[in-house]
């Protein structure tokens, strides 16, 4: 079983986690009527950008895009996300059985994560698996799906084309794609906005050279979404853009969240 090394970060137990969940739901709620695209809640996305910090600075912004996906019935989820403590050549999935939540355990899907090993440029590198860019994920996922498989894949340098043959074979493969990115670490509020800007463009356009200018730990999974949208016709939505100032305060150094969805068009 793949264990937890930032429960913090999510609230700790199971009713932590539901108390967050369910806070930032109440926030939705008691502001549906400020939201103009309310429709944007009946989408069904193929593929979701979220943030990895802990719940109480990114946990809106990725329950907002969890919150849109649940709509969705995939077979699996695959859950993509940079290497933050090894820097390591290339991708790796975890071959573990399950993963721990707090609420419950997700199974793991091992027979896919070796079909991508496989298929593709895909190693398994168990070590990599501590990794918080992808473990915060888990308890939304079991929140809003259940005990749905999931497929855990961490990148360090890595081409973002390789990365899109793998998502654009997982989405065809009925799977619901989760990338994990923050965006600029450490800025004072108006620089990490400019920079943050180019970020939103690129996505909301699929526009790599704007990517070029963007800032965040996940660029190579965001750029490989890109690709693949643009090859799969698949239509960008950016849902919430925030700093980690919107609950600290501090606007000398922030750091920026997005999350957005990929709707077959």
């Amino acid at each position: 079983m793949r264990n937890a090394v930032v429960k913090e970060w999510y609230g700790g137990t199971c009713e932590g986690v539901e108390g967050y969940i369910n806070h930032f739901n109440k926030i939705i709620d008691e502001n549906m009527d400020k939201i103009k695209a309310k429709e944007i809640f009946s989408l069904k996305p193929k593929a979701i950008i979220v943030p990895h910090a802990g719940w109480v600075y990114s946990g809106f912004s990725a329950n907002f895009a969890y919150r849109i996906a649940s709509n969705t019935k995939p077979k699996r989820i695959l859950v993509i996300g940079p290497s933050h403590k090894f820097p390591i050549e290339g991708i790796s999935v975890t071959l573990e059985e399950s993963y721990e939540t707090p609420c419950g355990i997700l199974p793991i899907d091992k027979n896919f994560s070796i079909e991508l090993m496989e298929k593709f440029d895909v190693a398994n590198l168990e070590y990599v698996h501590v990794e918080h860019s992808t473990e915060v994920q888990m308890p939304f996922i079991y929140h809003y799906f259940g005990e749905i498989p999931v497929v855990e894949l961490i990148y360090g340098n890595y081409s973002p084309n390789k990365l899109k043959e793998i998502i654009k074979f997982a989405i065809d493969e009925n799977s619901l794609i989760v990338i994990s990115s923050d965006l600029s670490h450490y800025y004072d509020i108006k620089t990490a906005n400019a920079l943050d800007s180019h970020c939103l463009q690129a996505v909301n356009d699929l526009d790599l050279l704007e990517l070029e200018k963007c800032e965040a730990c996940g660029k190579i999974g965001i750029a490989a979404i890109i690709e693949a949208a643009r090859e799969e016709k698949l239509t960008p939505f950016i849902v919430d853009y925030r700093t980690s100032a919107d609950v600290s305060g501090d606007e000398s150094q922030v750091v920026g969240y997005m999350s957005a969805l990929f709707i077959k068009s």
